[in-house]
């Protein structure tokens, strides 16, 4: 029988269950297609690491003798489309059988279903094993739960895979969570330590020419490129946070400065959620670190937490609750993304600091993407979807499943505290304490209703009070609104008006 066994663009690991038992009569079938390119404009970084990582995926497989059949994106007869090129090679390779891994994002289950009605031959779809937890696992333990939180799956995952867990069952160190110890303030001297960079290969090359000359339009700037592109050069990437950084990550995780874009975060995301590194051998090699003495308990549970709990958590989430998750708007946030999403011009330094690390990078660490552009577009009532396609087109490491659940949940509120106990909106006390970013701002935060004053400090209370009927009974809120019934009137008049002007000069470029 004549198998194709196609393969996303973020399932590049020879583990995957759609490899397994693979014989010489089979084909291997990658295609990059201009559809997904543009679903939304994606960061033209993000595409050439795909593309690349692509080809030299199916590159080695040749090597290792399998039948290969992979069409790139400039090829003449490429149709577009994922559902064409696979209704293509299904007619001129005469396929009687298709063998894939299930799709990580939601629409292209639907489009693998449909598929599956109009083509004449069956589709056998496998399970992802490259999580730690399946679908079926995760909705077995959301059952009959009132609130998914994650602190508790995380819990049961390390028991499950025996990571940082005492013989006795208890957690090592005694806790299961060190994050309080994870929140230091940057110093004077915090920098960016020394980052590996990778030597460009011909595919890689070729990849970066046709990029630069497809998606020029796109957000982002394409070079300097140094992201890993090979399995091989992401576990050198692996070995060499785990070596240098992870020990000052814990410390530093939620510290941010000016011009410094990465710290000591270990960049791995990307990687991972593709396929070239997996979440099993990362947090293995993580705890060893630990038990060897070369990383402290903080930074290794903070760290493993990321990936074991807060990763899964999410992709449960995602399945659990799609598609009708796509739909929420619980603020029904609905005001236009305003122009420094884009073009980083804005004299609010820790916008303009966050976006200018994406257009560069297609990065910006977590918190820079929770408590400053998240946190803005929370309090500013920006659009859910115009907020969401922003953060899938401009990061290497957003896929949907990921994403959606990030900044729709925790980022936005906007599924109604499906993924966050409360709302993370912040004034600038926040982003003035775990950042220098205020000192290099034209506004002040420690002001509130001056001309120079912090747009982050009356828009935060104004988001609090406008969805007042919607918060007012969280429990973990009711100091947040004593607060504010202290304010005499007249201050409370001037807060509001004040951030009514900050959204009018936010619509007329003028903040």
């Amino acid at each position: 029988m004549k198998r194709l066994r196609f393969i996303f663009s973020d399932q590049l690991s020879e583990t995957i269950l759609s490899l397994r038992n693979i014989t010489k009569d089979d084909t291997i079938f990658l295609c990059e297609v201009s559809e997904e390119a543009t679903q939304v404009k994606h960061h033209p970084k993000k595409l050439a690491f795909l593309f690349a990582s692509m080809r030299h995926f199916a590159a080695e497989l040749k090597t290792q003798g399998y039948h290969v059949h992979y069409v790139k994106i400039t090829d003449h007869d490429n149709t577009g489309s994922l559902s064409g090129e696979i209704k293509r090679a299904v007619r001129e390779l005469k396929v009687q059988k298709i063998i894939l891994t299930e799709p990580s994002e939601y629409r292209l289950k639907v489009l693998v279903e449909k598929l599956q009605k109009s083509l004449e031959i069956p589709i056998e779809v496998l399970r992802d094993n490259r999580f730690f937890c399946s679908k079926d696992e995760f909705k077995k333990w959301a059952h009959g739960k009132k609130h998914f939180r994650m602190e508790y799956f995380y819990r049961e995952m390390r028991k499950k895979y025996q990571i940082l867990i005492e013989p006795d069952g208890t957690p090592t160190g005694g806790k299961w969570n060190y994050d309080k110890e994870n929140r230091k303030s940057p110093t004077e001297e915090l920098t960016t330590p020394g980052r590996k960079s990778h030597k460009k290969s011909a595919i890689l090359k070729e990849v970066l020419k046709s990029v630069g000359e497809k998606f020029s339009d796109h957000f982002g700037n394409l070079e300097p490129f140094h992201y890993a592109v090979t399995r091989k050069q992401a576990l050198i990437e692996l070995h060499d946070f785990i070596t240098r950084l992870l020990p000052y990550y814990g410390d530093y995780q939620d510290a941010m400065k000016k011009g410094e874009v990465y710290l000591y975060h270990s960049l791995l995301s990307t990687y991972l959620n593709v396929g070239l590194l997996l979440p099993l051998e990362i947090c293995k090699l993580a705890e060893e670190a630990y038990k060897k003495n070369k990383a402290p308990l903080n930074a290794t549970e903070g760290f493993i937490r990321q990936i074991l709990g807060w990763r899964e958590y999410i992709r449960g989430i995602y399945w659990l609750k799609m598609p009708e998750y796509a739909e929420l708007n619980y603020f029904e946030a609905k005001t236009p993304l305003p122009h420094f999403y884009w073009d980083a011009k804005t004299k609010m330094t820790c916008i303009a600091e966050a976006v200018s690390h994406s257009r560069d990078h297609a990065y910006s660490h977590h918190i820079q993407r929770l408590m400053i552009t998240g946190n803005f577009a929370l309090i500013s009532g920006l659009d859910v979807k115009q907020v969401q396609d922003w953060y899938l087109a401009v990061y290497s490491d957003a896929f949907e499943w990921v994403e959606m659940p990030n900044t729709l949940g925790m980022a936005l509120f906007g599924d109604g505290g499906i993924v966050s106990s409360k709302p993370y909106a912040a004034s600038s006390n926040y982003i003035n304490k775990m950042s220098n970013f205020c000192d290099h701002c034209y506004y002040n935060p420690k002001e509130m209703t001056t001309e120079k004053a912090c747009p982050f400090n009356a828009l935060y209370w104004d988001f609090m009070i406008r969805n007042r009927d919607k918060l007012d009974k969280n429990q973990r809120l009711p100091f947040v609104y004593s607060t504010w019934d202290k304010f005499d009137e007249e201050k409370q008049k001037a807060i509001r008006n004040k951030a009514a002007r900050s959204l009018l000069c936010m619509k007329n470029h003028e903040i």
